[in-house]
């Protein structure tokens, strides 16, 4: 197994808030097993070396203390090799001596040596090592506990101790997988998180320098090259801001790219009108087939040339985030003239451009204007 690679603040706080739900998880199951080696050592018969139970336990009592103080001070200090190599030898050595602490004549007893403890280990494991890692953990303390039973238990190998060895395997590997998924899955969503917040930090900056500057030099300047030149680099920054290349209209492997669509759409009716759009995406979209992409880029190209053209709209937002239940919400928000649907007759490029297209694919749309405070067009499409 590779070693756990250095992390970014992010990760590492993401890690710390995991290895303190380990931690509780420690100290619940140290006191479950102090209990029921407390309650069972009260007859005589149960365990043939009270000893060796009680050792175990102050060894995880100790190791619990340590990884409890060091997931505040040093959480890597808990994810090293040699705090690893310290929690795996207890549990391991847990697992393997459960027959050999207790009175073969009690065999089935009500409750494992350590209990869920070694559980701790391996999820820690799942952590440090992703899901392969956890997994292997899980295995070797199951296969442990079986080769306890192996071992210390004599008599013949039936139908029920099977059941019981494997499921104990199985819970064990299960559980490290899980830990180790789940650890894989929650580095994505903070990297993805770090990102974007590291992107709207550089977007807020640039905004308020850089992207104002060249929309001055385009409002005031009377040299047309000069105005060309300064909305093309506006349109390349916000394309970096937003992730996209510009003209990457389609990737081969998941269809219509419908961000990059939709900002070359509003590039072209600003260029044409002057109206300056944003396209604003809230989560990864599902893949889209070309009837419902072309539904939505019609759509939207419509709304911004009524924003434009009939609204006065110096500024629009597009807005993209899947639906709830699948498919896709999209707005079109504008700071324009804005209009009362209910006393407004619908023109033909709202009825059949915007919801004609749209309720073909099976999506409806919802138009909330406001007179002197701009006009959005929801749209809902499967």
């Amino acid at each position: 197994m590779r070693p756990p690679p250095v992390l970014p603040r992010e990760e590492i706080a993401l890690e710390r808030g995991l290895l303190t739900g380990i931690a509780a998880f420690r100290w619940a199951a140290w006191a479950w097993m102090t209990a029921i080696i407390a309650i069972e050592g009260r007859n005589e018969n149960t365990f043939a070396r009270l000893w060796a139970a009680v050792a175990f336990a102050g060894a995880a009592l100790a190791f619990t203390i340590w990884a409890t103080i060091n997931v505040r001070n040093d959480p890597a200090r808990a994810l090293a090799k040699p705090a690893l190599i310290v929690e795996g030898s207890i549990a391991l050595g847990m697992a393997f001596a459960n027959q050999w602490v207790y009175d073969s004549a009690t065999y089935p007893h009500s409750q494992s040596l350590g209990s869920i403890w070694p559980l701790a280990w391996v999820l820690t494991i799942g952590i440090a090592y992703a899901g392969r890692g956890g997994a292997l953990a899980g295995l070797s303390v199951g296969v442990a506990s079986w080769l306890s039973d192996l071992a210390f238990i004599s008599g013949p190998w039936n139908g029920n101790r099977a059941l019981g060895a494997s499921g104990t395997i199985v819970l064990y590997t299960l559980g490290g997988a899980v830990a180790g998924f789940v650890a894989i899955k929650l580095r994505e969503a903070e990297r993805q998180i770090a990102s974007a917040r590291a992107r709207e930090d550089v977007a807020r900056t640039l905004h308020d320098g850089v992207l104002q500057t060249l929309a001055i030099v385009q409002r005031r300047s009377d040299d047309d090259e000069l105005v060309q030149l300064a909305r093309d680099q506006e349109h390349e920054l916000r394309e970096f801001l937003f992730g996209a290349k510009p003209g990457s209209r389609r990737n081969q492997s998941k269809g219509p790219d419908l961000p990059a669509v939709l900002r070359e759409i509003a590039a072209k009716v600003e260029s044409q009108h002057g109206t300056r759009s944003q396209v604003v995406l809230a989560g990864e979209l599902p893949t889209l087939g070309n009837d419902v992409a072309n539904a939505i880029t019609g759509a939207v190209s419509e709304s911004l040339t009524n924003a434009a053209k009939h609204g006065a709209a110096r500024q629009a937002t597009i807005f993209l985030e899947p639906a709830d239940g699948g498919g896709i919400f999209c707005s079109v928000k504008d700071d324009g003239a804005g209009f009362d649907p209910s006393t407004v007759d619908e023109g033909v490029g709202i009825t059949k451009s915007i919801k004609g297209r749209i309720v073909e694919v099976g999506g409806r749309v919802e138009i909330d204007g406001r007179p002197g405070r701009g006009t959005e067009i929801r749209v809902w499409v499967p």
